[in-house]
């Protein structure tokens, strides 16, 4: 890793007493949370739950099970795990049945037999989880702020409708961070939610009721959007699957908060799940009529591909180091890959990435083609009135009397320090680095890239490291398709994993690769056995 030179140690120095401060400031001041330690989450019992989506859907179309007693199975199981995590912030279990039981009435009167059914609607009576974020008609969409109390979706998102279409069935929604920009899912209007493997730790965010339920076995596919990271650290810190296609091909609209500025350009939304096999054919209805863009139907012959490892991003000072046990997982990978299909795993390094912060930090604030600026945070948190105040909704929030949770303030107060010009320094890195990339993966490779520097941290501990989601953030800039897979659970007993990255428009090799390394790994673990 290269030396700091004397203005980083200064930005070291300067972050570490700032962050301090905050830090004895917030434990002294917050609200003590009940004890979750030593409580953990029942096991799984009913033998549906180990059923991935897309098996689910044959016995259903073939009766060997009723969408009702699918339905019913994800229900109990919810209402079972929910009161731990707190990831499903308002159901709809009535309604869920109820479109259960018009789905075997459906397949009960169906003459055309089952392929007719797995053509037209591949997803015919499993259900799914929606984070809260996405338009689910009749549903709340209120991103976590209190301002938005009772605030209801009249539509359904593109997305959300194409796998509604399909025939799956929405069961609720779930937790977010306060409008969705930040790696922990917590907000004054829902609360909290935990990690199903250690209720003391985070699930990540901003997907991370997503993360959580799925990790929970609670739902066995969600929806996720990304623009930071916010599918893959939940994926990573719950042990799933998850997919961050490459932009501009699965919709983003109707969602809150929306795209301004240059974001429609970092954003992607994609399937989150428990097996790997639901990752492509999800993708594939997410994307619409665009489908055909990501080639998914294109046969992948692993040992046929080029291989690349990144273990770490050369040492950004701000971030923790990538942790011994995630090193070693990674090189598992890559023996893994060496003994079983016959290639050579090449390492390289890119010094430009340890510059990936400050390369997310000034793209998302870049103007749109209209030189309009995105829309500031401190605006969004407070809509439909007047901007917040920073410093006075940290004086709030001291005092017990802010609505917002010290996540938000803290990045409304960064925002005050972001200089409108961009870096020319830091534009000719990514440019450099976006170049480099490109050039080493082509169609045919595939790089492993750690997912963040260590495994789910305990609540809270990101305000006093924030800087740590840049392992996930550098990808949406770089504006490459990514998967999350995990890799069994480490000495703690929380799950491991790692990105998988290729091309753009080749998200079918880290599809492929995902089934590779569920098999060869283990892929998710239930969180209550023993």
């Amino acid at each position: 890793m290269a030396p700091l030179s004397l203005l980083e140690k200064a930005q070291v120095w300067l972050f570490k007493a700032v962050f301090g401060v905050l830090f004895t400031l917030f434990r002294l001041l917050s609200p003590r949370r009940p004890v979750m330690s030593g409580k953990k989450l029942p096991p799984i019992s009913n033998p549906l739950l180990f059923v991935s989506a897309t098996q689910l859907a044959k016995k259903i179309r073939r009766k060997e099970v009723s969408s009702v007693e699918v339905v019913r199975a994800y229900i109990d199981r919810i209402q079972e795990v929910n009161p731990f995590v707190n990831a499903v912030t308002k159901d709809r279990f009535d309604a869920a049945l109820q479109e259960a039981t018009q789905v075997d009435k459906l397949i009960e009167e169906e003459t055309g037999g089952e392929e007719v059914l797995e053509d037209r609607l591949p997803l015919l009576g499993v259900p799914i989880s929606i984070k809260e974020s996405f338009a689910l008609q009749g549903m709340p969409y209120t991103s976590g702020m209190v301002s938005r109390r009772g605030v209801v979706a009249t539509v359904d998102a593109p997305v959300v409708a194409l796998l509604k279409r399909a025939g799956a069935i929405p069961i609720g929604v779930t937790n977010t961070s306060e409008l969705c920009m930040w790696f922990e899912s917590h907000n004054h209007l829902h609360g909290i939610t935990n990690n199903p493997y250690d209720l003391e730790r985070i699930p990540g965010g901003s997907s991370g009721g997503e993360g959580s339920i799925l990790g929970a076995a609670g739902s066995v596919i969600g929806v996720g959007s990304d623009i930071g990271g916010s599918i893959r650290m939940p994926c990573f810190f719950n042990g799933i699957f998850g997919h961050k296609p490459t932009p501009g091909v699965v919709s983003w609209e109707n969602q809150y908060p929306p795209c301004t500025g240059r974001h429609e350009e970092y954003i992607s939304n994609g399937p989150m799940c428990r097996y790997a096999e639901d990752l492509l054919p999800m993708l594939e209805i997410m994307a619409g009529p665009k489908a055909h863009m990501f080639s998914l139907d294109r046969k992948v012959d692993l040992k046929k591909l080029r291989f690349f490892t990144i273990p770490h991003d050369g040492g950004f000072p701000l971030s923790y180091p990538v942790s011994k046990e995630l090193m070693d997982i990674q090189r598992k990978v890559v023996e893994r890959l060496e003994a079983d299909l016959g290639v050579q795993v090449q390492e390289v390094c890119f010094p430009e990435l340890r510059y990936s912060f400050q390369i997310w930090n000034n793209y998302m604030g870049l103007p749109d083609k209209e030189g309009k600026p995105p829309q500031a945070f401190a605006e969004l948190m407070g809509e439909p009135g007047r901007p917040v105040w920073p410093l006075w909704e940290l004086l709030k929030w001291m005092m017990g009397k802010s609505e917002h949770t010290m996540a938000a303030i803290g990045l409304s107060l960064l925002e005050m320090t972001h200089v409108s010009k961009p870096s020319p320094f830091i534009i000719q890195q990514k440019e450099k680095l976006q170049k480099e990339v490109d050039e080493l993966l082509g169609t045919d490779g595939v790089f492993l890239y750690p997912s963040h520097p260590r495994v789910a941290p305990k609540h809270h501990h990101p305000l006093f490291r924030p800087f740590d989601f840049t392992y996930t953030a550098i990808i949406n800039i770089l504006g490459l398709p990514v998967t999350q897979c995990p890799l069994g659970l480490g000495e703690e007993g929380l799950p491991l994993g790692l990105q998988v990255v290729a091309g753009k428009l080749q998200d079918h090799l880290t599809l492929e690769m995902a089934l590779y390394l569920e098999k060869t790994f283990g892929g998710w673990r239930d969180p209550g056995a023993n």
